[in-house]
């Protein structure tokens, strides 16, 4: 076994076993264990794509992935500030069961469009110089605005959206207060007497009278 083999499965390994761990009930109760097992299975992804020769995908995967995009997940968990007792147990419910089937059915479809995408495939050296712009900005931006520009377009709408869901989702969480009613007129006068601030003009008004 080659040494490129042996890194393949030890990130594949630990991609795939800490996107799992992500749905045990013991790591799965504590918000900010899942999101620690997420960066590494970002990490291990990264890895792949290095071996892949994909560079370009690799700075970003950790930069805006493992990076940003997790800091804004650790951001929203903190924000929400759940506790144990307002994770309830999970129930079967018909809508978890309609989301398990669709999720069935599109990683059948996926299986089946590798299928049929890697029948005719072979493997490429790509230490060869025909490949050497593989994976660069330059190739990748050419083809995220020729080829690939619809599902791209289609990817940043469905960022979008999910956004706007995540923001709806929290605001219905959230507890508003009501604003303190203010105090009556008369009670600010007596608070704030007119005289408080500057020379005690009544007393002299008085004092020149007497």
């Amino acid at each position: 076994m080659s040494a490129e083999l042996l890194i393949f499965y030890i990130l594949a390994t630990g991609a795939a076993g800490s996107a799992a761990l992500m749905l045990l009930p013991t790591t799965g109760k504590n918000p900010i264990h899942s999101a620690l097992l997420l960066i590494v299975s970002l990490f291990c992804l990264a890895g792949l794509y290095a071996l892949l020769s994909a560079h370009l995908l690799t700075a970003l995967q950790i930069i805006v992935y493992a990076g940003a995009i997790m800091v804004l997940f650790t951001f929203v968990i903190m924000l929400l500030n759940l506790t144990p007792a307002d994770i309830h147990p999970p129930k079967l419910t018909l809508t978890k069961l309609v989301a398990g089937i669709v999720a069935l059915f599109v990683f059948g479809k996926l299986l089946t469009a590798l299928t049929v995408a890697s029948a005719g495939a072979r493997s490429v050296d790509l230490s060869d110089p025909i490949y050497a712009q593989y994976g660069t900005i330059k190739t990748v931006g050419r083809m995220l605005y020729t080829s690939f520009m619809i599902p791209f377009e289609l990817a940043s709408v469905l960022l979008l959206v999910a956004a706007v869901g995540a923001v709806a989702l929290a605001k219905k969480s959230l507890k508003y207060v009501d604003a303190p009613v203010p105090p009556p007129a008369k009670l600010t006068r007596l608070a704030h007497p007119p005289h408080a601030d500057g020379p005690d003009v009544g007393h002299g008004q008085d004092a020149g009278h007497h």
